[in-house]
């Protein structure tokens, strides 16, 4: 196509940024319409960025689902941080997440402006106001105007990525900000990731929601192998690694069980996300304090 075609088109990258657990991955899968970010009731279920592409007739939006910006106690939680910064610095606009149900502020709300108030330059930014499926009117005018002090510049849209509230909104908003420029992907590609990797964060994210308290987020998960089988689906074989040996009891389970509960819950969502059957094993080992191991980092797929 010839650049005549593309005139008047927009197109540019977003990054969505919140504390963890504020909903980025759902609004990112809500906004896309398909699941390819893994979501969990835990937080820092993001790692890594992940990209969503959405191709509209006249616009193309990049979103960059970036890690949870907060205090980190390890190099996995250092590298996350990097990761968000250099999305935030390389974007067209940033999207600023917030959970309308926390009130006041949350301490993280407040150390990422901060991390943003220290970047050399900074985009036009987006405030969302999440879960305003929860609030009544007076609390909602209530957050709003209080979650509008944290970022006075930004244009602050109350949404509920889970029911799908104000998306539209949100989604011109959008729009408006981004350059004059052609689509920078394919309108049938809807991410940067192989199925694999989301398949290997969907797994992770199945064990954060059956362990629930019992286990910290010591879990990283390595795909061993990933075939196609023609009208059999999907062989896939992964291994969870977790810190300590006691951690691996846990994971396993009394006979089993908590892994078979796993793998099951993992094999839906798979199959949700990759639209055919798969058939899922998993193995569990322990590599002992990977969070701070940059060997273990690199083979994980976090640095390179």
């Amino acid at each position: 196509m010839t650049d005549k075609t593309y005139k008047g088109y927009q197109s540019g990258f977003v990054a969505v940024m919140g504390r963890p657990n504020v909903g980025k991955s759902t609004l990112l899968n809500a906004l896309l319409g398909q699941k390819i970010a893994a979501v969990s009731s835990k937080p820092q279920t993001t790692r890594m960025q992940q990209m969503g592409i959405l191709t509209l007739e006249k616009a193309q939006i990049i979103f960059i689902d970036t890690p949870g910006v907060h205090r980190p106690h390890h190099k996995l939680g250092e590298y996350m941080n990097v990761e968000a910064k250099r999305a935030i610095q390389d974007a067209d606009l940033g999207l600023f997440l917030v959970d309308g149900t926390t009130f006041p502020p949350h301490e993280e709300d407040h150390l990422l402006v901060d991390f943003l108030r220290d970047l050399p330059t900074l985009p036009t930014m987006i405030m969302a106001l999440n879960k305003i499926d929860r609030l009544d009117e007076d609390e909602l005018q209530e957050r709003l105007d209080v979650y509008q002090q944290l970022l006075p510049q930004a244009e602050l849209i109350p949404i509920s990525a889970v029911r799908g509230e104000n998306l539209d909104r949100l989604q011109e908003a959008i729009v408006d900000h981004l350059p004059e420029f052609p689509p920078f992907f394919s309108p049938e590609q809807i991410t940067n990731l192989y199925e694999r990797d989301i398949a290997a964060d969907l797994i992770r994210a199945a064990a954060m929601l059956c362990l629930k308290d019992e286990l910290p987020h010591v879990i990283a998960v390595r795909m061993d192998t990933y075939k196609e089988r023609g009208d059999k689906g999907a062989y896939i074989e992964a291994t969870i690694f977790v810190e300590r040996d006691s951690q691996k009891g846990i994971l396993i389970g009394y006979k089993g069980k908590m892994i078979k509960r796993i793998s099951s819950m993992a094999r839906r969502e798979i199959e949700d996300m990759s639209g055919r059957k798969v058939y899922l094993k998993l193995r569990v080992k322990v590599r002992k304090n990977w969070r701070n191991d940059e060997n273990a980092l690199r083979l994980f797929g976090f640095k390179k």
